[in-house]
Protein backbone atom coordinates (compact mmCIF):
# COMPACT_ATOMS: atom_id res chain seq x y z
CA UNK A 1 0.00 0.00 0.00
CA UNK A 2 1.72 3.60 -0.87
CA UNK A 3 -0.04 5.76 1.44
CA UNK A 4 -1.49 3.73 4.47
CA UNK A 5 -0.68 5.57 7.80
CA UNK A 6 1.37 3.85 10.02
CA UNK A 7 -1.95 3.66 12.62
CA UNK A 8 -2.91 0.75 10.77
CA UNK A 9 -0.27 -1.38 12.16
CA UNK A 10 -1.21 -0.92 15.95
CA UNK A 11 -5.01 -0.50 15.20
CA UNK A 12 -4.98 -4.19 13.79
CA UNK A 13 -2.99 -5.29 17.01
CA UNK A 14 -6.43 -6.72 18.54
CA UNK A 15 -6.81 -8.90 15.11
CA UNK A 16 -3.68 -10.40 15.60
CA UNK A 17 -3.84 -10.78 19.06
CA UNK A 18 -7.25 -12.99 18.01
CA UNK A 19 -4.49 -15.47 16.62
CA UNK A 20 -2.90 -16.36 20.11
CA UNK A 21 -6.34 -17.90 21.11
CA UNK A 22 -7.83 -18.71 17.82
CA UNK A 23 -8.17 -22.78 18.90
CA UNK A 24 -10.57 -21.01 21.76
CA UNK A 25 -12.30 -18.98 19.00
CA UNK A 26 -15.38 -21.53 18.47
CA UNK A 27 -16.04 -21.60 22.44
CA UNK A 28 -15.39 -18.26 23.35
CA UNK A 29 -17.69 -14.89 22.29
CA UNK A 30 -15.44 -12.51 19.86
CA UNK A 31 -15.20 -9.91 22.52
CA UNK A 32 -13.56 -12.06 25.19
CA UNK A 33 -11.21 -13.81 22.29
CA UNK A 34 -9.50 -9.94 22.08
CA UNK A 35 -9.89 -9.06 25.44
CA UNK A 36 -7.74 -12.07 26.76
CA UNK A 37 -5.17 -12.07 23.87
CA UNK A 38 -4.49 -7.65 23.60
CA UNK A 39 -2.34 -7.69 26.16
CA UNK A 40 -0.45 -10.70 24.99
CA UNK A 41 0.27 -9.19 21.77
CA UNK A 42 1.26 -5.72 23.09
CA UNK A 43 3.77 -7.27 25.69
CA UNK A 44 5.09 -9.25 22.73
CA UNK A 45 5.82 -6.46 20.65
CA UNK A 46 6.97 -3.93 23.34
CA UNK A 47 9.69 -6.23 23.87
CA UNK A 48 10.85 -6.97 20.75
CA UNK A 49 10.48 -3.91 18.42
CA UNK A 50 13.95 -3.04 17.98
CA UNK A 51 14.34 -7.15 16.79
CA UNK A 52 11.59 -6.63 14.14
CA UNK A 53 13.04 -3.09 12.99
CA UNK A 54 16.01 -4.70 11.99
CA UNK A 55 14.27 -8.16 10.68
CA UNK A 56 11.23 -6.99 8.90
CA UNK A 57 11.11 -10.45 7.25
CA UNK A 58 10.98 -12.40 10.84
CA UNK A 59 8.19 -10.21 11.87
CA UNK A 60 5.92 -10.45 8.79
CA UNK A 61 6.12 -13.85 9.44
CA UNK A 62 5.03 -13.59 12.85
CA UNK A 63 2.27 -11.28 11.51
CA UNK A 64 1.22 -13.66 9.08
CA UNK A 65 1.22 -16.38 11.92
CA UNK A 66 -1.13 -14.56 13.71
CA UNK A 67 -3.66 -13.38 11.22
CA UNK A 68 -4.36 -15.51 9.07
CA UNK A 69 -6.01 -18.54 11.38
CA UNK A 70 -8.52 -15.38 12.54
CA UNK A 71 -9.12 -13.39 9.03
CA UNK A 72 -11.90 -15.13 6.30
CA UNK A 73 -9.73 -13.92 3.64
CA UNK A 74 -11.75 -15.49 0.83
CA UNK A 75 -14.67 -13.69 2.57
CA UNK A 76 -13.14 -10.29 2.57
CA UNK A 77 -11.18 -10.22 -1.17
CA UNK A 78 -14.68 -11.83 -2.68
CA UNK A 79 -16.66 -8.00 -0.69
CA UNK A 80 -13.43 -6.41 -2.36
CA UNK A 81 -14.09 -7.60 -5.47
CA UNK A 82 -17.80 -7.00 -5.47
CA UNK A 83 -19.71 -6.51 -8.41
CA UNK A 84 -16.83 -8.07 -10.37
CA UNK A 85 -16.54 -10.91 -8.50
CA UNK A 86 -18.83 -13.25 -10.86
CA UNK A 87 -17.15 -12.52 -13.46
CA UNK A 88 -13.12 -13.59 -12.66
CA UNK A 89 -12.26 -16.94 -12.63
CA UNK A 90 -12.01 -19.70 -9.75
CA UNK A 91 -7.84 -18.82 -10.73
CA UNK A 92 -8.05 -14.91 -10.20
CA UNK A 93 -10.48 -14.95 -7.67
CA UNK A 94 -8.10 -17.42 -5.36
CA UNK A 95 -4.84 -15.19 -6.94
CA UNK A 96 -6.81 -11.93 -5.60
CA UNK A 97 -6.82 -13.13 -2.45
CA UNK A 98 -3.31 -14.03 -2.30
CA UNK A 99 -2.35 -10.61 -2.98
CA UNK A 100 -4.82 -9.16 -1.13
CA UNK A 101 -3.57 -10.91 2.18
CA UNK A 102 -0.02 -10.17 1.74
CA UNK A 103 -0.48 -6.46 1.05
CA UNK A 104 -2.15 -6.33 4.33
CA UNK A 105 0.34 -8.52 5.85
CA UNK A 106 3.05 -5.82 4.96
CA UNK A 107 1.59 -2.96 5.86
CA UNK A 108 0.57 -3.88 9.09
CA UNK A 109 3.91 -5.28 9.65
CA UNK A 110 5.37 -1.91 8.98
CA UNK A 111 3.20 -0.09 10.71
CA UNK A 112 3.51 -2.47 14.04
CA UNK A 113 7.02 -1.36 14.93
CA UNK A 114 6.59 2.25 13.79
CA UNK A 115 3.39 3.54 15.53
CA UNK A 116 4.18 5.29 19.09
CA UNK A 117 0.97 3.96 21.18
CA UNK A 118 0.29 4.16 24.82
CA UNK A 119 -2.21 1.77 25.33
CA UNK A 120 -4.66 -0.64 23.42
CA UNK A 121 -8.10 -0.86 24.94
CA UNK A 122 -11.38 -3.39 24.51
CA UNK A 123 -14.40 -1.53 25.03
CA UNK A 124 -17.58 -3.12 26.41
CA UNK A 125 -19.69 -3.83 23.70
CA UNK A 126 -23.64 -3.60 24.05
CA UNK A 127 -24.66 -3.19 20.76
CA UNK A 128 -27.62 -5.52 19.38
CA UNK A 129 -26.05 -8.06 16.88
CA UNK A 130 -27.57 -7.63 14.09
CA UNK A 131 -27.15 -11.30 12.54
CA UNK A 132 -26.65 -14.15 14.60
CA UNK A 133 -23.63 -15.06 12.65
CA UNK A 134 -21.92 -11.88 12.78
CA UNK A 135 -20.56 -9.60 15.97
CA UNK A 136 -18.74 -6.30 15.93
CA UNK A 137 -15.74 -6.06 19.08
CA UNK A 138 -14.82 -2.57 18.93
CA UNK A 139 -11.24 -1.00 20.81
CA UNK A 140 -9.69 2.67 21.04
CA UNK A 141 -6.30 3.39 20.76
CA UNK A 142 -4.32 5.67 22.56
CA UNK A 143 -1.37 7.17 21.26
CA UNK A 144 1.67 8.85 23.26
CA UNK A 145 0.31 12.00 22.15
CA UNK A 146 -2.96 11.23 23.88
CA UNK A 147 -4.95 11.34 20.97
CA UNK A 148 -7.53 8.28 20.80
CA UNK A 149 -8.41 5.97 17.44
CA UNK A 150 -11.38 4.29 17.09
CA UNK A 151 -11.01 0.72 15.47
CA UNK A 152 -14.30 -1.41 15.09
CA UNK A 153 -13.98 -5.20 13.48
CA UNK A 154 -16.77 -7.37 11.95
CA UNK A 155 -16.65 -11.02 12.52
CA UNK A 156 -18.27 -13.69 11.37
CA UNK A 157 -19.17 -17.41 12.54
CA UNK A 158 -17.74 -19.59 9.89
CA UNK A 159 -18.16 -23.15 11.06
CA UNK A 160 -17.93 -22.76 14.49
CA UNK A 161 -14.98 -20.12 14.76
CA UNK A 162 -15.10 -16.44 14.56
CA UNK A 163 -13.25 -15.01 12.04
CA UNK A 164 -12.66 -10.76 10.53
CA UNK A 165 -14.22 -9.84 7.63
CA UNK A 166 -14.04 -5.90 7.54
CA UNK A 167 -12.08 -3.77 9.84
CA UNK A 168 -13.58 0.82 10.63
CA UNK A 169 -10.62 2.26 11.48
CA UNK A 170 -10.94 6.00 12.83
CA UNK A 171 -13.85 5.87 10.84
CA UNK A 172 -12.35 4.59 7.44
CA UNK A 173 -14.46 1.98 6.55
CA UNK A 174 -11.49 -0.38 5.06
CA UNK A 175 -13.34 -2.95 3.24
CA UNK A 176 -15.46 -0.34 1.67
CA UNK A 177 -12.72 2.12 0.54
CA UNK A 178 -10.72 -1.19 -1.06
CA UNK A 179 -14.34 -2.11 -2.77
CA UNK A 180 -14.24 1.47 -4.14
CA UNK A 181 -10.43 1.43 -5.50
CA UNK A 182 -11.07 -1.84 -7.02
CA UNK A 183 -13.98 -0.30 -8.93
CA UNK A 184 -11.74 2.34 -9.81
CA UNK A 185 -9.04 0.04 -11.30
CA UNK A 186 -11.16 -2.00 -13.25
CA UNK A 187 -12.33 0.60 -15.10
CA UNK A 188 -9.20 1.91 -15.53
CA UNK A 189 -7.85 -1.01 -16.97
CA UNK A 190 -11.10 -1.63 -19.48
CA UNK A 191 -11.89 -4.54 -16.90
CA UNK A 192 -8.79 -6.35 -17.49
CA UNK A 193 -8.58 -8.47 -14.02
CA UNK A 194 -5.14 -9.48 -14.59
CA UNK A 195 -3.91 -6.12 -14.45
CA UNK A 196 -5.88 -4.58 -11.47
CA UNK A 197 -4.48 -7.81 -9.83
CA UNK A 198 -0.72 -7.64 -10.92
CA UNK A 199 -0.85 -3.92 -9.62
CA UNK A 200 -2.57 -4.22 -6.95
CA UNK A 201 -1.75 -1.23 -4.41
CA UNK A 202 -4.73 0.08 -2.30
CA UNK A 203 -4.67 3.36 -0.59
CA UNK A 204 -5.71 4.83 1.67
CA UNK A 205 -4.87 7.48 4.40
CA UNK A 206 -6.64 6.75 7.83
CA UNK A 207 -5.48 10.44 9.57
CA UNK A 208 -7.18 12.33 7.03
CA UNK A 209 -9.84 9.99 5.84
CA UNK A 210 -10.19 8.64 2.24
CA UNK A 211 -12.72 10.09 -0.13
CA UNK A 212 -16.29 11.08 0.31
CA UNK A 213 -17.94 7.35 0.71
CA UNK A 214 -15.52 5.47 2.84
CA UNK A 215 -16.90 6.21 6.57
CA UNK A 216 -19.97 4.00 6.17
CA UNK A 217 -21.10 2.20 8.47
CA UNK A 218 -18.87 -1.16 9.79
Amino acid sequence: MKRVSRYVGVLVAAVLGMGILSAQAASQPPHEVVSQSVDQLMSKLDNNQDRYRNHPDELKSVVEQNIDPIVDWRYASASVMGKYFQAASPEQRSRFARVFKQTLIDTYAQGLVTFDYKDVRVLDNNQNQRYEDQASVDMEVIATSGERYPVSYTLRDRDGNWKVINVVVNGINLGLTFRNQFDQAMRANNRDFDAVINGWSPDVDLEEGDGDNQKAQG
